[in-house]
């Protein structure tokens, strides 16, 4: 078999890799306006890129939420789709080496996907919460919807001054929650709030409920490593989250893994 092109086809970025019996070849992202420019540009930018000709390539494989608008073959070559949950269980196994894992597909909502023995792959659900909540509440409370910019906001918060936490109920620590864990998201922040203190409460508040979320889907099963992919995985305030809830919870949140893992899961179906 040649080159598996694998895509990821997004509302407005897309991620591509290229996939062969000697491994994965030049992973890319592309942004544009919309899922079908977003495809072309991709794909077109990054034959060109690596010298790759149409003739080197078997078949391209796609999956995301924007894959859906493409219903005939790319430049002619054989072109199907492959279903999102297992190209994200495929694609982060692939990735971390793991057998048993969950991933956590961090993107406008979340999904979780689990992974046993490295091939028994299941959606297990799934919360409302992710760069959605992020862009939506930033929206009405700091107006604005540059993610960017919240990140940056929320790097000069002090998060003490949003959320309630154990140490502002109770003088001594509770058994499994030491001081500093939150108790009430938000339940501390006042009327003349800073914006930075409101954007890092923002952030916090979506990566704990993520994090609490997965942690609990786990709870009846072996598995303690969850990886957990999409652009979320990028912002700093996953160094400072997650390693709280690792030390509270025994187990193991890798942000490691890179953003394409949808673009490896779909090309890598073929090969297994």
């Amino acid at each position: 078999m040649g080159m598996v092109i694998g895509i990821d086809v997004g509302g407005s970025t897309t991620k591509i890799i290229g996939v062969d019996k000697e491994g994965i070849k030049h992973p890319m992202i592309v942004k544009a306006e919309d899922p079908i420019t977003s495809l072309f540009g991709a794909f077109g930018k990054y034959i060109y890129d690596n010298g790759i000709s149409l003739n080197d390539i078997d078949k391209v494989m796609l999956t995301g939420v924007g894959s859906a608008y493409v219903n005939q073959p790319l430049y002619g070559l054989s072109t199907d789709h492959t279903d999102e949950f297992l190209a994200n269980g495929l694609g982060a196994h692939y990735d971390s080496q793991l057998q048993d894992l969950i991933v956590v597909s961090m993107g406008t909502g979340t999904s979780f996907v689990k992974v046993e023995g490295g091939e028994n792959i299941s959606h297990i659900g799934g919360i409302g919460i992710g760069g959605g909540t992020i862009q939506g509440l930033s929206c009405l409370l700091l107006k604005t919807q540059n993610i960017h910019q919240v990140v940056k906001m929320a790097e000069k918060g002090v998060i003490e001054n949003i959320d309630l936490q154990i140490k502002d109920i109770c003088n001594t620590p509770l058994p499994g929650l030491p001081l500093d864990a939150t108790a009430s998201t938000f339940g501390k922040a006042s009327s003349n709030a800073s914006m930075e203190d409101v954007a890092a409460g923002i952030i916090h508040m979506v990566l704990q409920s993520i994090g609490q979320s997965v942690i609990l889907a786990a709870l009846n099963s072996h598995i303690k490593d969850f990886v957990l992919i999409g652009n979320l995985t990028k912002m700093p305030q996953c160094k400072e989250i997650f390693p709280v809830m690792e030390k509270m919870y025994q187990c193991h949140l890798d942000t490691r893994i890179c953003r394409i893992s949808h673009g490896i899961g779909s090309s890598t179906s073929l090969y297994i």
